[in-house]
């Protein structure tokens, strides 16, 4: 189980509209607005979200990797996943890990395809 207590606590009694029906595939589709800089492909078809953990309050841990440890755009991510799960999630934390380490194998179908469009060369 994820660790969520550094993420704000919900009063569910208090709180208008308790937000405990967000999924985990929620979250997961609405990664798929985030998108490299680098590539211009999204996050989730590049094999870069690992998973998500989704409490009963929408808190969200999101694990991540990037294809380098040394990648200087990890605001840029952040801040694109932070509109990207506005009005989704109560609020989110981002657990960069490189264990196990990002690869090409990681990159869906979908990823596959648009990498092809733009000129790479993916099996």
């Amino acid at each position: 189980m994820t660790d969520h207590t550094d993420l704000p606590h919900v009063d569910v009694e208090a709180a208008s509209q308790p937000k405990g029906a967000t999924t985990q595939e929620d979250v997961i589709e609405a990664m798929k607005d985030v998108v490299d800089p680098e590539l211009g492909i999204n996050v989730v078809d590049l094999g870069l979200v690992y998973g998500a953990d989704v409490d009963e309050h929408s808190n969200t841990v999101l694990s991540m990797t990037l294809t380098s440890a040394a990648c200087p755009l990890t605001d840029v991510i952040e801040d694109q996943t932070r509109a990207a799960l506005d009005g989704l999630v109560n609020d989110f934390r981002i657990e960069w890990v490189w264990m196990p380490p990002w690869g090409p194998d990681k990159i869906t179908d979908d990823g596959r395809e648009m990498l092809r469009a733009l000129g790479f060369n993916i099996g």
